[in-house]
């Protein structure tokens, strides 16, 4: 009787302090790898602080866009292409930062729209490619001259980023919420 009112209880009680022991050791374990390492970690924490600072930097302002529809444009003209069109759209905003898409129409030969494809690659800003569509001219017009030289037209979307203020998040945000009401 004396077993099961004063040593059952206590085996119960050893058992939850093992346990409760096992992860203040691993608590332990993992805060000291954390002092340890400290160090490295500021200096990894400065380097992704610096790297993070530049790619902001490849982001254009708003007030850069016509700078870099200036871009496109010369690398297009560079590549030997007939620019057709280039049409802003509206701008996206997402949760960190704003898409600024634009339609671009393009005509040229197989190797000039290659080029301006690695121009707009090179380009010291972001800019991505989307939903290209590449035809023969042919198929856009009746002109015998282009069908002679094997020119093609392409259209692309291409966008480009630009760091998310705090009015763009807000924005974002109440978007999300009258879609959410409807």
């Amino acid at each position: 009787g004396g077993y099961f009112l004063l040593v059952q209880d206590q085996y119960s009680e050893l058992e939850q302090v093992v346990s409760e022991e096992e992860s203040l050791k691993q608590s332990y374990e993992s805060r000291a790898y954390k002092v340890a390492n400290l160090e490295a970690f500021r200096v990894q924490m400065d380097d992704m602080k610096q790297s993070f600072g530049a790619l902001l930097k490849q982001l254009p302002a708003k007030t850069e866009v016509p700078g870099l529809l200036e871009d496109i444009t010369n690398t297009g003209l560079g590549s030997g292409l007939d620019i057709q069109s280039i049409q802003l759209k509206p701008e996206v905003s997402k949760e960190f930062y704003v898409e600024l898409p634009m339609e671009i129409q393009v005509s040229g030969t197989y190797h000039d729209i290659s080029s301006f494809v690695s121009g707009v690659a090179s380009l010291p800003r972001i800019v991505t490619l989307h939903d290209l569509t590449i035809a023969s001219a042919s198929a856009k017009g009746n002109n015998r001259i282009e069908q002679g030289r094997g020119k093609l037209s392409m259209t692309v979307q291409a966008r480009t980023y630009r760091y998310g203020t705090e009015a763009d998040r807000e924005s974002t945000k109440n978007s999300k919420k009258k879609r959410r009401r409807k």
